[in-house]
């Protein structure tokens, strides 16, 4: 078990809001693989890291029968990328973050918020996930879950704001 790992850098030591502060140290580490690398390096690192962290979660529930301990904040990285993959989606430069007209950083920042949203609230299928899968899929899962509605609704809005401002 790799508690540097799982923690995301110890991240998830907080004690306020492990899972906030979790995802907080993961939007930007995302946004920077969207600005020098690209959207299929971002995701396919999101499902290896995936992939490692039910393992490492898996070890980690053997060890101290503590399911989804609040420490754990990898899942949150996992559907914050699941989320940046969806939405904003693009690869940048490091000057056009700050454009406002390119979506970059609205749909970052939407996603982010909402993906907090639904990772705290649970809802549907989210919450089913969390209360039912058990071990490290059950602590991922409803995270990924959560990232995809959640980059799916910030790109919905984006879009949806974009015909707004047609029609103005």
């Amino acid at each position: 078990m790799n508690w540097f790992f799982i923690t995301l850098g110890y991240s998830g030591l907080s004690p306020k809001a492990p899972g906030t502060v979790g995802t907080l140290v993961s939007l930007p580490l995302g946004m920077l693989i969207l600005i020098y690398f690209d959207v299929q390096t971002l995701f396919l690192a999101t499902v290896l890291i995936s992939i490692i962290a039910i393992r490492e979660i898996n070890k980690y529930e053997a060890k101290s029968a503590i399911h989804d301990d609040k420490k754990i904040v990898i899942d949150e990285l996992a559907g914050m990328w699941f989320a940046l993959s969806v939405a904003p989606a693009m690869s940048i430069s490091i000057g056009e973050v700050t454009d406002l007209q390119n979506g970059f950083l609205v749909q970052s920042l939407l996603s982010f918020v909402l993906f907090r949203y639904f990772d705290i609230t649970k809802p549907s299928i989210i919450g089913r996930l969390d209360r039912e899968a058990k071990g490290g899929v059950g602590v991922v899962a409803d995270d990924i879950v959560a990232g995809f509605v959640a980059g799916i609704l910030s790109a919905v809005i984006w879009q949806g704001w974009l015909q707004i401002q047609n029609i103005i």
